[in-house]
């Protein structure tokens, strides 16, 4: 897919993000969409996957550790074609498979039930070396929020991870500096992000602008060149990217859109769409 043709896929996976919280008057839409760059091009160019073969034993597998993003996921997923966009609107209602976090049991294409942060890392920790025992090519990706990280479990996985030289693992660190309660640096400061993950035995990669494609393109492209080491993509992004008033709003981490707000943000991404 060349980069227009991502960036107008990226257009809508925010629209569905949007159109999914609004539906489910619940979820987190800040964080959604600052990934949602993240997700489209990891699903739309990086990763090996087959909608009609989600099972798939040599596929590429994502695990979603910020699982309460899982908007952003099943967006992806479903313009992807693993099941109709048409179902977004269901998130979160009885009956929907569409489960405020993802569920790897009742949802096409997703890898691993998430939601409890910090746990997912581990899970994909064990994805890459039940890789490696294999002798199997996929390889596993995993997004962690840069709030998540906050968590002591990530860093035992991540210490794991590199005593165990887990080349086939990427972890992509959506750093949108801000969390439920604010920013990161107030709640509790992880930074140096990417100094920590070095400390680790990662090999780490820092991009600018995590909502770019083409800095996304280069750093996933330096991640497979990567050997006897797991990579960790440290991604600036902005928090609610593509709505005007959800941008940089801690308010928008898990709130969702009343009529007015769904139809001006809507708007927005449109306006972004009719650009491109």
């Amino acid at each position: 897919m060349d980069k227009k043709e991502l960036l107008k896929t990226a257009v809508k996976v925010r629209k569905g993000i949007v159109t999914a919280v609004h539906g489910a008057k619940a979820g987190h839409p800040g964080g959604s969409l600052s990934a949602a760059d993240i997700f489209t091009y990891l699903y739309f160019e990086e990763m090996k996957v087959d909608p009609k073969n989600p099972k798939d034993p040599d596929r590429d597998r994502f695990v979603l550790s910020k699982g309460h993003t899982a908007p952003g996921l099943y967006s992806a997923l479903a313009y992807r074609g693993f099941f109709p966009v048409e179902d977004l609107p269901t998130l979160r209602h009885l009956g929907s498979y569409l489960q405020g976090h993802p569920d790897m049991k009742h949802i096409p294409g997703v890898d691993m039930s998430s939601g409890s942060l910090g746990q997912g890392l581990s899970a994909a920790c064990g994805m890459a070396l039940a890789g490696k025992l294999d002798n199997k090519n996929y390889r596993v990706y995993c997004l962690c929020g840069d709030g998540e990280i906050q968590e002591g479990q990530i860093w035992e996985a991540a210490m794991f991870a590199g005593a165990r030289k887990l080349d086939n693992l990427c972890v992509i660190v959506d750093n949108n500096n801000l969390q439920i309660d604010g920013p990161i640096t107030e709640v509790c400061d992880p930074y140096p992000i990417d100094k920590k993950f070095e400390a680790f035995n990662f090999h780490v990669i820092n991009v600018a602008d995590g909502n770019d494609m083409d800095q996304l393109k280069s750093a996933f492209d330096e991640a497979k060149t990567v050997k006897g080491k797991p990579v960790c993509i440290v991604a600036k992004t902005v928090k609610g990217k593509g709505v005007s008033f959800m941008e940089n709003q801690v308010g928008w981490h898990g709130k969702a859109p009343n009529d007015e707000e769904y139809a001006t943000a809507m708007s927005d991404l449109e306006k972004l769409e009719a650009a491109l």
